[in-house]
């Protein structure tokens, strides 16, 4: 039997939810979403229109336990970039088996995966292209390249995104812009199909970063000039560890460089102990 801890109920986030919560040796999930159910929402989403106005993470609770009343599932209603409520979700992932990421933003993907670092489990990470061309789905295990090895080995930049005013909670009837070019509910849900898939692999596959076959998977829907030759197609790619990255290549020198002066302490003791 497995736990897991899924940040995200958005779109895609909702249909991954709902993919896993149906399997049998899925037993307990932990779902991290600060949002309200919006108007916009709705027409690419899982969730009804009557739950508009509604906390994601109650409404995705209530559509899991009418499918798995059995299932243990706690909801926290927090954004994971608050500093003040790192222990509580470093308490809650040391309790799961597997991390699962459905957010839409980078400083949201950086903070998840050292999270899932620190606690030392495997997570996967499924990410729709603007437009629904295509999509990803990334694979991280204990030992592994970590999603700064990943996103500078694909050469993808943090760019700044146009401001956007903060939700305005007691109003979730009103519109919100779109920031990007919205993809189609089919593509969010053969995207997030994916994602829950190799989600389940993990659960059942070891987590050895030698023989997982591959880091990340894009897999094309569409035909696009200078893009995707042909759409439906799959191409993987195995992306190794970067010995200078500058999040668990840094880190990890850290904690040579500290084990060694730890013993150069101890020597100096010894030295100057009576004999």
């Amino acid at each position: 039997m497995a736990r897991l801890f899924q940040v995200g109920a958005g779109s895609g986030g909702m249909v991954v939810l709902d993919l896993l919560c149906r399997e049998p040796q899925v037993d307990g999930i932990v779902l991290v979403e600060p949002d309200v159910y919006a108007p916009h929402n709705v027409v690419r989403h899982l969730l009804p229109p009557a739950s508009v106005g509604q906390r994601k993470a109650e409404a995705a609770a209530a559509w899991v336990r009418e499918r798995r009343p059995d299932l243990a599932l706690d909801i926290l209603m927090v954004d994971i970039l608050q500093p003040e409520v790192q222990p509580l979700l470093l308490e809650a992932a040391q309790g799961c088996d597997v991390g699962v990421c459905a957010v839409d933003n980078e400083p949201a993907k950086y903070a998840f995966d050292a999270l899932m670092r620190r606690v030392g489990r495997p997570w996967t990470l499924g990410e729709v292209l603007s437009g629904g061309i295509g999509g990803w789905v990334h694979r991280f295990v204990p030992g592994g390249p970590c999603y700064g090895c990943v996103a500078s080995y694909l050469q993808r930049e943090v760019t700044e995104a146009p401001p956007a005013p903060p939700p305005d909670y007691s109003q979730p009837q009103a519109a919100q812009a779109e920031l990007t070019i919205p993809a189609s509910r089919a593509a969010i849900h053969t995207i997030a199909s994916l994602h829950a898939m190799v989600t389940l692999e993990l659960l059942t596959a070891p987590a050895d970063p030698a023989t997982t076959g591959f880091t990340s998977l894009l897999w094309s829907l569409r035909k696009v000039e200078d893009i995707f030759d042909e759409p439906y197609r799959s191409y993987r790619f195995r992306i190794p560890r970067s010995a200078n990255c500058l999040i668990c290549g840094i880190r990890e020198q850290a904690a040579t460089a500290g084990k060694d002066l730890d013993v150069a302490i101890d020597q100096a003791l010894a030295r100057l102990a009576p004999s």
